[in-house]
């Protein structure tokens, strides 16, 4: 099957060479266990386990759970579509030779881009910046801490993250024009 090649910029190769030069053991372990906050199956579990129980209650709530659930469900389907359209290498398989000195190996080798944590933040973070817009600054950040642990631990360039994210952005705004069309 035939697929596109995205190139690596060169921003991407510098920041990634450098973290690869500075990683260490006790920095990395931490960063994979933050990375996991971002899975899709823990957030598919958890979308479902706040939709589950709104349904009962009134519908601002339901509808609420509602968009976040489609929200995590499509960011977490997008990715994978366009893995089988785009490839890129991923930095550690670039940027580190040698020893790995904690940089884990992530996922299939050409699998870079986009990122899907990044997708998946993004669109769960603009659902939830949507629906509760006092605490926006908190899911942004959240959000953003956690697609750049995917760059921290070399398995994305920073520019699969601004993309993923971006286009999670772009899903979650998608989806919130749906439903103010069905409503």
């Amino acid at each position: 099957m035939w697929r596109w090649r995205v190139p690596v910029f060169p921003f991407d190769r510098a920041i990634a060479r450098r973290i690869a030069h500075q990683a260490a053991p006790g920095v990395e372990l931490p960063l994979r266990l933050a990375t996991l906050l971002a899975d899709e199956r823990l957030l598919l579990v958890l979308a479902f386990g706040i939709w589950i129980p709104a349904q009962s209650g009134p519908r601002r709530r339901r509808l609420a759970a509602r968009h976040v659930l489609l929200s995590v469900v499509v960011s977490s389907l997008v990715p994978h579509i366009l893995k089988r359209i785009f490839d890129q290498e991923r930095p550690d398989r670039i940027e580190v030779q040698g020893r790995r000195r904690g940089v884990p190996r992530s996922g299939k080798a050409l699998d870079s881009f986009p990122s899907g944590h990044a997708v998946q933040m993004g669109a769960l973070a603009a659902a939830l910046a949507r629906i509760w817009p006092r605490y926006s600054v908190w899911s942004w950040s959240g959000a953003t801490l956690i697609a750049l642990t995917r760059v921290a631990l070399l398995a994305h360039w920073v520019s699969d993250v601004l993309a993923g994210g971006a286009l999670g952005i772009g899903v979650e705004y998608l989806l919130n024009s749906l439903d103010r069309g069905e409503s």
